[in-house]
Order: structure tokens, then sequence, then C-alpha cells
């Protein structure tokens, strides 16, 4: 009988890290809002022996909360307990996290996530969330250390890791977004600004960092985003030069759609501990729908009086294909990011 676990509790994520970071791999952070994308996530991780991250944006919380309450803090409450109970079916440790939050959004989204998770840990149960992020790279970044030191303490408290970012990530995903007048220097996160970001968050707790350098949120064609891995390197070596091997940092990929595989390793060798996926897997997701729909055309509808195929449109015939795409396309992830074979969930 095989080993079963539910969601990693906080030191089992810190030790997920610590294991990406010393091993030289990252990993998969994927973006769900339904049952059928966290089984599909489950999956992959669970047979490519690969321990991961499922994690849910504003977005997707309204959406799961239903269409007559749109209610992101509901919705995202909802998907991470079925999430709890789901990864308890696996052997592989997965990290539950909030994706991008902007600053005015923080007060009625992340503070309610992490009084719920006190709310767990009053009764002896697990964290509900392991990891937050707080975007508040719109802001100056004076302004956004300011914000995110006052949400790491709050995090800290509870043990979940805040995840914070400076610099801009182009494109948009879910109301986080550059603009076509962003300044190209604004794409690239400085080693000065890494330094700054050390110095203020160090000191409150254990936090991962989305340093940018040309990433942009979407998918685009190969060659078309102009990556500069060079950058993690270059902000890691001014931060370690005056604070030591330890003040390494986790860094976060964002933004990786239409990324060479040459480019993706190149950023494991300098810290990324983890990538998120979303554009990549939304197109896994609803291309074998649209396949399943073309083929099955008079199974799905009605036509000209007829019934149709039952068998056709009973959602759960085209979501299976679905959920089995959206899985063999995170399993390329685990592959790409160097997680494969390396779950630590025996262990921990």
């Amino acid at each position: 009988m095989s080993l079963t676990m539910p969601v990693a509790t906080p030191k089992q994520f810190e030790a997920m890290l610590d294991a990406a970071q010393k091993g030289g791999y990252a990993y998969p952070a994927i973006n769900c809002s339904n049952l059928v994308t966290i089984n599909a996530a489950l999956k992959a991780f669970a047979d490519q022996k690969s321990d991961g991250i499922i994690q849910f944006s504003t977005g997707a919380g309204q959406f799961a909360s239903g269409l007559n309450h749109k209610n992101m803090v509901h919705g995202v409450i909802a998907l991470a307990e079925l999430t709890h109970r789901l990864a308890e079916q696996y052997d592989v440790l997965v990290a539950l996290n909030t994706d991008h939050c902007r600053p005015q959004a923080a007060e009625t989204f992340l503070k309610p996530l992490i009084e719920e998770t006190a709310r767990r840990r009053a009764k002896g149960l697990n964290n509900l969330f392991q990891n937050h992020m707080l975007d508040a790279s719109e802001l100056p970044l004076a302004e956004n250390m300011a914000i995110s030191k006052e949400y790491l303490a709050l995090c800290a408290a509870n043990e979940i890791i805040l995840e914070v970012e400076a610099g801009v990530v182009g494109g948009e995903e879910d109301g986080a977004a550059g603009t076509e007048d962003t300044p190209d220097e604004d794409l690239y996160t400085t080693p000065e600004d890494m330094l700054a970001v050390y110095e203020a968050l160090h000191p409150l707790g254990r936090f991962t960092f989305a340093a940018t350098f040309g990433n942009v949120h979407g998918h685009y064609k190969p060659g078309a985003v102009k990556l500069k891995p060079g950058i993690l390197k270059q902000g890691q070596d001014a931060v370690t030069a005056k604070y030591g091997a330890a003040a390494e940092f986790d860094l976060v990929f964002h933004g990786g759609s239409g990324s060479s595989l040459e480019e993706i390793r190149e950023t494991l060798g300098y810290g990324v501990v983890k990538m998120n996926v979303d554009t990549d897997t939304q197109y896994a997701f609803t291309r074998p729908i649209a396949d399943f729909m073309f083929k099955n055309y008079d199974g799905v509808l009605k036509i000209d009086g007829e019934i149709g195929n039952k068998k056709a449109y009973d959602p759960r015939a085209y979501l299976k294909a679905a959920e089995t795409g959206m899985a063999e396309r995170i399993a390329v992830a685990c592959d790409d990011l160097l997680s494969t074979g390396k779950s630590i969930g025996a262990k921990a």
C-alpha cells in the first residue's frame, strides 16, 4: 500500500524549497480554478514523482464561488479545502499558494485568508495555505517594501511564506499587468533592487522573490520574449557578496510561456525554485475539448430535431480528456524544471 499524505505542512514546504535550492531544480506552480484542473495537477505530480505547487488567483476565487457571488475569498477557500482532501490520495507533497494579489486587494483578499489559516492552526489543523503572493511591483520600491513588510510579518506569525515581486512582468494575468508604456528598464530587476529587498524583508521571516528579467505573462512564439537570466545571477552575487551564501534568494520565475528550455534551465542555476505555469496549461486543458466537440458535433448538439448522444454531451466525457491533456503538459513542466523523480514526500 502506497504512502498517502495531505497538503504539505509549513515545515515540509520549507524542506521542499531547501531541497530544490540544493538540488538545482524548481517546482511547477500550476494555476487552477476548479476540481478538474486540481486533479490534473495532482495526477501529473504523482505520475512524475514530483512535489509541486497548486495556486489560485483572485479571478479563480471569483469563478469558483459562483456567478451569483464572485467572492474571491470564499471561492479560494473552497478550492484550497478541496485540494487538501484530494491530495490525501497521493504520495507526493503539494503546497498551496495564492497568485498575484495587488496591494489594493490585500486587505480584502490576503488578510481574510491569513486569518482562515490562523483559525485552522488554533484547532491544531494544517495551514490552509503555505504561501501567499503579494504583488506590489506596481508601486515604487520603497512603498512596495513597506506593504510587503506588513504582510510578511502577518504571514511569518502563521508559518506562511510570502512571495513578493519587484520590477514589472509584462503582459497581463488576472489584472496583474505591465503596459505598453512600461520602460524596458522596469522589466529588469537591478542588483541594487535585490539588495534593497533582502535588507527590508530578511529580518522578518522567510520569503520568495519574483525578480524580473524580461518576463512577460501570456503566450508568445519562441524568441519573442527577450529574457536576460543573467540578471538573476548578478542580483544573487550582489546579495551573497555582502551577506554571505546563506542570503541566496529563493527565486520565482513568472511569465515563462514561450521561453526556451535553455533559458529555463539557466535560471535553475541562479536560484529559481518555483516557476508559474498557467497559459500553457490553459491551452492544454481546452485543446482536447475543442477536438472532442469537432469530432462529436452531432452528438453534443441536438441537430435537426434529433436527440444527440448523451454520452457525448455528458460533461465528464470531455472533461476527462481536458484533465488528461493538462496533466500531460504539467508532466513536461516537471521534466523541464528537473523536479521529476525528486519528491521528498516519503522523507519529509
